[in-house]
């Protein structure tokens, strides 16, 4: 995602937004979310705006000055407009903090696990030869598209130049949107892809797994040797390779694991735990972590523990190939998602440890069976993945008016007793 990737449908707008993405972390195109996660209805329509229209016009100079030419400009700006839901969507990136366990149960549920692996099958002569030029595993490749897009279903279609054009205007990260603009339309005038044709994210973020111009620039290829590097089109064989090419110029290791799921002993001190606080597996090993399948440790070099949810619940022995995905985004749930998915996609099971539950005491299961619940009484949650999103909370909020209850909107036990009868 360049900018992770992704669910209760709406309530995926949070997921990635606010769950973990890291905002503009300097991957392919990790602004906040990928268009697997718009918001559903979202209208995206520009509106009159003249302080962006003399915003437009003394841009036009810089870009001139930047090597763009008049006629590209001409293409490029003849339609463009602001967008004032972008700037809604920018506004709102951390409207709702997911846990590792939600996040999860969004990015890598059973429908993105199997349509993974059916993908996989489908485009698995094209990603052969991906990670045989590039050394990057194809699942990992396959789960990076999944997170980002959907496998390619969800792509995004905002016109990318209206997008970038009206977060540089808006000036909260004015100077990084303009660079990203300017990128933009050396693409077009490169001609790539056509001014039409390049569609993406809210923020900017293009094709099936989700670049930024600049990162497009520096690691997009012709895989296909057409003369184009295209990210955008039905076929996906350029953006897989171009994703496989990033990996490797970050330092993807072959046959290196990111992680891998572990428990830690009864009185483990976590305070050893965190990205970078890197020791050796035998180090680990000697200290009572074990793999949570069985068996012996993985050695892949000094390697670093995770414990998302705490010690009780799922922990991640991580190497070096973990901080290599965080270059793609550089938020921890993003990167165990993809590296989960991928093991999913290879034909792992799901996580062995368990989450503890939430503040209100409730399980994912407790949640789902709310959600079930609310729905079956005529207060529709629009999905029943366990996520307490905006949906969820609109329901809920229903019903305790129905019931002539305080209305919290909050998913409580006794909430879920009462639904219970």
């Amino acid at each position: 995602m360049q900018f992770p990737p992704t669910h209760s449908r709406r309530a995926a707008l949070a997921l990635f937004a606010a769950g973990g993405l890291a905002a503009c972390s300097g991957g392919p195109g990790r602004f906040a979310t990928g268009p697997a996660d718009e918001a559903p209805g979202t209208d995206y329509r520009p509106v009159p705006n003249p302080g962006f229209d003399a915003w437009v016009a003394s841009f036009r100079n810089r870009a001139q000055g930047a090597g763009i030419s008049e006629a590209t400009l001409g293409r490029a700006l003849r339609d463009v407009g602001f967008l004032p839901d972008v700037i809604e969507r920018d506004r709102n990136q951390a409207e709702v903090q997911r846990s590792l366990q939600d996040y999860l149960a969004l990015a890598v549920d059973d429908d993105r696990v199997s349509n993974g692996r059916a993908a996989l099958r489908r485009h698995d002569a094209t990603l052969s030869a991906i990670e045989a030029r590039y050394g990057v595993e194809k699942e990992v490749v396959t789960a990076i598209w999944g997170v980002e897009s959907r496998y390619g279903k969800r792509r995004g279609d905002i016109p990318v130049v209206s997008a970038l054009a009206t977060l540089a205007y808006d000036g909260r990260r004015g100077g990084f949107f303009e660079k990203q603009l300017i990128a933009a339309l050396r693409i077009l005038q490169n001609g790539d892809i056509t001014v039409d044709r390049m569609t993406g994210s809210w923020a900017g973020a293009m094709g099936h797994t989700q670049f930024i111009p600049t990162s497009y620039q520096a690691y997009a290829v012709d895989f296909t040797g057409d003369g184009r590097r295209d990210i955008w089109s039905e076929d996906p064989t350029d953006a897989l390779a171009s994703t496989a090419a990033y990996l490797q110029n970050s330092g993807w290791r072959r046959g290196q694991l990111w992680g891998v799921e572990v428990t830690v002993p009864a009185g483990f001190d976590a305070g050893q735990a965190g990205r970078g606080r890197n020791r050796s597996v035998a180090d680990w090993q000697a200290q009572g972590v074990r793999p949570a399948a069985g068996g012996a440790l993985p050695d892949h070099g000094p390697a670093a523990i995770l414990l998302p949810a705490g010690p009780s619940g799922p922990g991640f022995l991580t190497f070096r190939n973990f901080g290599v995905i965080a270059r793609y985004n550089n938020a921890d749930k993003y990167v165990i998602a993809v590296g989960h998915l991928a093991d999913r996609i290879a034909g792992a099971g799901p996580l062995r440890g368990t989450f503890p539950p939430d503040a209100q005491g409730l399980t994912l299961a407790d949640r789902k069976e709310l959600q079930r619940r609310l729905t079956a009484a005529g207060f529709d949650t629009d999905g029943t993945d366990g996520v307490v999103g905006p949906d969820t909370i609109a329901a809920i909020e229903a019903y305790e008016r129905a019931n002539g209850l305080p209305v919290t909107g909050t998913a409580t036990r006794a909430l879920l007793q009462r639904l219970r009868g």
